[in-house]
């Protein structure tokens, strides 16, 4: 499940290869298409990874739901054929068990006490790492750096999951992407107030609201509650999308699988 399969399925590519199919077929006289699967009006070439190819114009993914990375990418970015290769299997259990331990979790966030959503404090030194790390490229990256950092580290290890294959981790981590999105937009909505009690790497004698700073410059100051509204809608929205993901994928369609 990983934002690539987006970015290949709806980035605009199924109108390049269906452009490049109609040239191709007029410049051999109506021959058919070679491309990156060499297209023939009717037929499905199979890859050289075993796997059904889409036709140019139609859809990128292959038999299973896995994604069908185009050979003129495969040559130059070699690592990108991971992602055809389907996702290590998951005991039904495994999937339970997951399901379960998110479904906690998620009423934990919504009535805003438990254990879990303690996760959020191993974000904190992420997050001031992040002031450090961006400080180097100037004021303004010093200040969206916290936030930056706090969003990147579990987007990358989403990533690298996605790229093994692993989908249990891949979850994990593109689920912990979203619940960041709460005490993001906590911290956004006190920009005005900052009633919140903050933390420093630095000086504590100049210590800078993010939020109020980078607000402030965008001019839309006023409109912090608002747009912290808005971030947490898409963080809700983002975990149970995924969490349903693990369901289908993991439950639902490898029950129609066997």
């Amino acid at each position: 499940m990983c934002w690539l399969g987006g970015f290949l399925r709806f980035g605009g590519l199924t109108r390049f290869w269906g452009l490049g199919e109609s040239l191709g077929a007029a410049a051999i006289g109506g021959s058919g298409y070679r491309g990156y699967s060499q297209w023939e009006p009717g037929l499905v070439k199979i890859n050289d990874c075993g796997k059904k190819a889409c036709a140019p114009g139609s859809r990128v993914w292959g038999e299973g739901g896995n994604l069908v990375i185009p050979e003129s990418w495969s040559r130059r970015l070699p690592f990108l054929t991971a992602l055809e290769e389907d996702w290590r299997p998951l005991p039904r259990w495994a999937v339970g068990a997951w399901l379960g331990f998110y479904a906690l979790f998620l009423l934990q966030l919504a009535r805003g006490s438990g254990l879990l959503p303690m996760i959020d404090l191993v974000f904190v030194p992420i997050h001031e790492g992040g002031h450090l790390l961006f400080g180097y490229f100037g004021h303004a990256l010093m200040i969206a750096g916290g936030t930056l950092l706090q969003l990147l580290v579990p987007l990358a290890l989403a990533t690298y999951f996605c790229f093994q294959r692993q989908l249990a981790g891949t979850v994990f981590c593109v689920f912990c992407f979203f619940e960041q999105f709460l005490p993001i937009a906590t911290y956004m909505a006190d920009a005005r107030a900052q009633q919140l009690p903050l933390l420093t790497v630095g000086d504590p004698e100049f210590v800078e609201h993010d939020w109020f700073a980078m607000f402030s410059a965008m001019g839309v100051l006023e409109h912090d509650v608002q747009i912290a509204s808005v971030v947490r809608a898409i963080g809700w929205i983002g975990m149970f999308a995924v969490t349903g993901w693990l369901a289908w994928r993991g439950w639902g369609k490898g029950k129609r699988e066997a």
